[in-house]
């Protein structure tokens, strides 16, 4: 597999764009699997959109190694492209003074040639110096191309390409132009989910305006050429993935408008434990017969009137409960599990008012409050049995619970309250808490009991 890494030499420089831009060209002719470093189930969305297959997530924090390279040689299968947007900038990660979370040690990680893309924005000579700085910053991260972003007319790019080739000694790419073009639809969270806008003829053909500009404006053929054989070997991590065993447990996973962060490998996971997977949505169907239930993040307080109109999901939901049916469920599905939720007028175009929900928790959602992001680590405690984690936290809600037993202990984070997390109820688990799937498959297994 023919791959490279596109990163920002900050946050706004493009990268999503221009990744998404180029995945979708390449993908026309060719087999493209593409990743995403750190935590950040949005921007895959898009990714998958647009090749048509699964993207994963490489996070050197979160992940161990094993876990990282496992996942990685398990996409790459039958792919001719592989593709890993960053996150940031390129040394941005979980601490200052190391490089771990961050997309450069993925890059070191895995020997991976690094396209930066760079805000041109009204600079010439100085973006040779950004790229040289990058360069200098950490030898070990190869920045092979730059692609400059958001350049103007007249001979802003030939005098920002003479600086960086001339001065740093490798190749721009491409330059892409200023453009409301290459604007994609945003909100409090990060961009519009694919699922939720996928539909839509304006968001189509805005992805495909993205795309043309892209294409129109970024050398193809010697990216190509700056791609390397980056392979990983497969490992114990890829061997699981990829096994089959017979169906025993059927696990209904919550997927619509309104809930559907999950990371590309969820299912694998689960079916590589002998499930047969079954997607749902909590706002138009019927609560499906399962073993167990997932209730992923997403946009709940953009639904709420739509969710509490489904009745019914809601009442079978807290049955299910009732019933000692496993139920595991991430920040917007904490707030669905709520009494009720209450979204401030004006919020993002929500419907503001107060919304019944399904009353599993006695307590209340509210949206917004102060924004919470972060990596999150610490323990649970799940039938007795201790398990370590670590995960990611990303929201403007808060829920007050009343006597709620809690699960989880952070020593990193916040959690629903003061360092507390995964509210538990009967068999249910419920946190603000974000895992990624083989890192945290351990904690998956034993809260769904499989």
């Amino acid at each position: 597999m023919k791959s490279f890494l596109i990163s920002g030499d900050r946050s706004g420089a493009g990268k999503t764009s221009i990744t998404l831009g180029i995945s979708a060209v390449l993908a026309k002719t060719s087999t493209v699997q593409t990743y995403k470093v750190a935590m950040d189930y949005i921007d895959t969305s898009y990714l998958s959109g647009v090749t048509g297959r699964p993207a994963y997530n490489l996070d050197s924090y979160v992940q161990s190694h094993a876990e990282m390279s496992g996942l990685f040689s398990y996409g790459s299968r039958d792919a001719d492209f592989g593709i890993v947007e960053g996150v940031r900038g390129l040394y941005e990660g979980s601490e200052p003074l190391s490089d771990t979370g961050s997309t450069a040690a993925v890059a070191k990680r895995f020997d991976l040639p690094v396209v930066l893309v760079v805000n041109a924005r009204s600079i010439t000579r100085s973006a040779a110096a950004i790229v040289k700085g990058f360069q200098v910053f950490d030898p070990d991260v190869h920045i092979a191309g730059v692609i400059l972003n958001n350049t103007g007319p007249g001979r802003h790019v030939q005098k920002a390409t003479e600086a960086i080739e001339h001065y740093c000694g490798i190749p721009v790419l491409g330059a892409v132009p200023r453009s409301d073009e290459m604007q994609l639809a945003s909100r409090h969270l990060g961009l519009v989910p694919f699922r939720e806008g996928g539909g839509d003829e304006l968001f189509t053909s805005r992805i495909e305006a993205v795309t043309d500009h892209v294409a129109d404006h970024v050398d193809l053929d010697a990216l190509k050429e700056v791609a390397q054989n980056v392979t990983p070997e497969d490992n114990e991590v890829t061997k699981k993935l990829a096994e089959h065993p017979g169906k025993t447990k059927r696990i209904g996973i919550a997927y619509d408008e309104a809930f559907n962060f999950y990371y590309g490998e969820l299912s694998a996971v689960l079916e590589s434990r002998g499930c047969e997977v079954v997607y749902f949505s909590p706002i138009r169907d019927s609560l499906p017969d399962c073993d167990g239930y997932i209730f992923g993040g997403g946009y709940p307080e953009l639904f709420a009137k739509e969710l509490a109109e489904n009745a019914s999901m809601c009442e079978d939901v807290l049955s299910a409960v009732k019933q000692d049916i496993p139920v595991y469920a991430e920040c917007g599905g904490l707030m669905y599990l709520c009494s009720s939720l209450s979204i401030e007028d004006g919020w993002h175009n929500a419907s503001g008012g107060t919304y019944p929900m399904c009353n599993v928790y006695d307590g209340k959602a509210k949206i917004p409050v102060q924004k919470v992001l972060g990596y999150v680590s610490g323990t649970a405690n799940i039938s007795a049995r201790l398990i370590h984690f670590k995960g990611h936290e990303f929201h403007y809600s808060g829920v007050h619970l009343k006597d709620a037993v809690y699960s989880y202990v952070l020593d990193r984070g916040t959690g629903i309250m003061n360092g507390k997390d995964g509210a538990k109820k009967k068999n249910c688990i419920a946190a603000y808490t974000h895992l990624m799937p083989v890192a945290s498959a351990e904690l998956l297994y034993s809260v769904l009991q499989l």
